[in-house]
């Protein structure tokens, strides 16, 4: 004896808290849940699940995907700090599955770009962190505690930023890097490395973060190999190039990271950026 499927169990409505305002033409998708004093503007778009707990402010044109948790007194969408700034209708654009935790700003973009502030998915933005206007960040970065993003700036997929880091406006910081805490960073930060200091430097392969992320320890001691090259032998980018062909050592990720460095030196100021902005 055979039995009809349960009918689907409706996806839940919105919560909405007593003294949340939210505007008639702000948009939450089902699951979605706005804690006490939380203020969205008109126009806020926000994904299934979303969780903004309370006292969570949203400015301007915003898109919040599905699942993230929002703690308070984050605010979202802001003007940007940028004194060109003439009042277009930019926007923040956040994916999905993140964590943005007590305190963190993200301003909306200013007009020198493509008029969007971008946190893609699966990031975590520990406590009053800021993120700039057009700052792109991508999947799976860790922002710690006090972290200031400049404007522009671009954070790779899976880099970490520990805490009370300074990112100079422009500046680039490769996937799979991480940066220690109190580094001031003034040039882009080439992928897989670790960077420490005032002005960053990079010091070692992050070795630890590259294990746990499944690079093959063949791929691991090739890019600790072009570090000593470049970093402490400083043969150049052309001589370290050769020699590891020549040890058939110029890996997938190698080519990657020399590619990184080569825009990185062509550009201004050890940030590659300007240079592409430019061309």
């Amino acid at each position: 004896m055979t039995f009809p499927p349960h009918p689907a169990a409706a996806d839940p409505p919105p919560v909405v808290h007593p003294t949340a305002i939210v505007p008639p033409g702000a948009s939450l998708a089902p699951g979605v849940v706005v804690g006490p004093g939380c203020v969205l503007s008109e126009r806020t778009t926000i994904g299934a699940g979303t969780v903004l707990l309370n006292h969570v402010t949203v400015m301007g044109t915003v898109r919040i995907g599905a699942r993230n948790r929002v703690f308070p007194n984050a605010v979202i969408g802001a003007d940007p700090q940028d004194v060109s700034y003439r009042g277009s209708d930019t926007r923040v654009e956040i994916g999905d599955d993140n964590v943005i935790r007590e305190g963190v700003t993200i301003n909306r973009a200013s007009e020198k770009e493509e008029g969007v502030t971008v946190v893609g998915d699966g990031n975590f933005l520990m406590a009053c962190c800021h993120v700039a206007h057009d700052c792109r960040i991508g999947d799976g970065v860790i922002i710690a505690n006090g972290t200031l993003l400049g404007g522009h700036v671009r954070v790779h997929s899976h880099a970490s930023l520990s805490g009370c880091v300074a990112v100079h406006h422009w500046a680039t910081i490769g996937g799979w890097s991480f940066v220690a805490g109190l580094s001031r960073v003034l040039h882009d930060v080439p992928p897989f490395m670790l960077c420490e200091g005032s002005p960053a430097r990079p010091r070692c392969t992050n070795v630890v973060a590259l294990r746990r992320g499944g690079f093959s320890p063949q791929a691991v001691e090739a890019i600790t190999e072009a570090h000593r090259l470049v970093w402490r032998a400083r043969v150049g980018l052309a001589r370290a190039t050769e020699i590891l062909r020549s040890q058939s050592m110029l890996v997938p990720e190698v080519d990657a990271m020399f590619t990184f460095l080569a825009e990185q030196q062509e550009g201004r100021h050890g940030r590659a950026l300007p240079r592409r902005r430019a061309a």
